[in-house]
């Protein structure tokens, strides 16, 4: 279709702390500190943006705010991608989190090192 739900359950962030949350070019997780990955998923080439601005890069998600516990969970719907086919789609690509929030400032919200990395698959889906 033309948009996609994204429904993130992370855990081990900081306590009481937001961490910015992207899609990156690439799904490639061999590098440790998540530089393999490249830069934000950004096909149509618009300035970076949190979630409500609708000229963004493709692959900005907005932030993830952990609990006391260090967990954190997000749902939201992104208009501007697709899954396999279509306008900007993600499949094979990086989700990455930061170490900070971002703040929507350019390029891309400032919102410091990659703590975590996953590739966007296809999943077996259990019984």
């Amino acid at each position: 279709g033309s948009e996609v739900h994204v429904t993130a359950d992370i855990e081990g962030l900081t306590p009481g702390q937001k961490h910015a949350m992207h899609i990156h070019q690439y799904g490639d997780p061999s590098a440790a500190d998540g530089m393999a990955t490249g830069g934000h998923y950004n096909p149509a080439g618009h300035p970076h943006g949190l979630p409500d601005v609708a000229k963004r890069h493709a692959g900005d998600l907005g932030n993830l705010e952990a609990d006391a516990t260090g967990k954190a969970h997000l749902e939201l719907t992104l208009e501007n991608t697709a899954i396999a086919s279509g306008k900007n789609p993600i499949l094979g690509r990086a989700v990455i989190v930061h170490a900070k929030m971002d703040d929507g400032g350019q390029p891309v919200g400032n919102a410091g090192g990659r703590i975590a990395q996953g590739v966007i698959g296809v999943a077996k889906q259990g019984k």
